[in-house]
């Protein structure tokens, strides 16, 4: 199934532990690691197809997992001729993925590369969110980091600006205060006093 420019719809998947990690996948017999990722169906909406793919990759079903977020808009790459079936070259472009943010909220044990006849991977591993994008095919690795930076934002609060310093200041001044005493007897007695007051502004 490709849309009018060439391309096939997909998802593609990152999957994070408690820890922020992400699960990294080794393609079967083959040196190259990658995010799970799979062709949306016909009658399937991104949603569906993710959860199809979650289970036939890695044997996660709904409840193992919560969904944190997803890319706003498609992102694209286009496959190099020479990785493109002959019969196909000359209309298929490549791939258009919707990438979904999961979290892990199962057990690493609930993690199964067996669980279809027709598995993806061979091994796998937790690693930095961040991950070294060298042993990922090189056409994909723009669309990876796209999807990365979109999405981190979920995970990672930015970075509070710096607080202003604010600071109390003491300020001192003198009052002087009058009192009147009358002694009854047509004396009348005044008396000075000189107060301090202590008052504290906020700079």
């Amino acid at each position: 199934m490709l849309d009018r420019e060439g391309y096939r719809p997909n998802v593609g998947i990152i999957l994070v532990n408690h820890k922020n990690e992400v699960f990294w996948g080794k393609r079967i017999r083959e040196k190259s690691w990658q995010f799970p990722q799979g062709g949306i169906k016909y009658g399937e909406n991104p949603t569906q197809a993710m959860y199809r793919e979650l289970y036939e990759e890695l044997g996660l079903k709904p409840e193992h997992v919560q969904i944190l977020g997803r890319t706003r808009n498609w992102l694209r790459y286009n496959v190099p001729e020479n990785f493109v079936r002959r019969e196909s070259r000359g209309h298929y472009k490549g791939q258009k993925q919707i990438w979904f943010l999961l979290r892990l909220v199962g057990k690493d044990k609930d993690i199964s590369l067996r669980a279809t006849h027709h598995p993806e991977f061979d091994a796998w591993r937790w690693s930095n969110y961040w991950v070294q994008l060298d042993q990922v095919i090189e056409f994909k690795r723009g669309v990876y980091t796209e999807a990365l930076k979109e999405l981190s934002s979920l995970l990672f609060a930015p970075k509070p600006e710096k607080a202003e310093t604010r600071f109390l200041r003491k300020r001192r001044y003198k009052q002087r205060q009058r009192k009147v005493i009358n002694h009854g007897d047509g004396q009348v007695r005044i008396i000075e006093t000189q107060l301090i007051v202590e008052v504290q502004d906020i700079g």
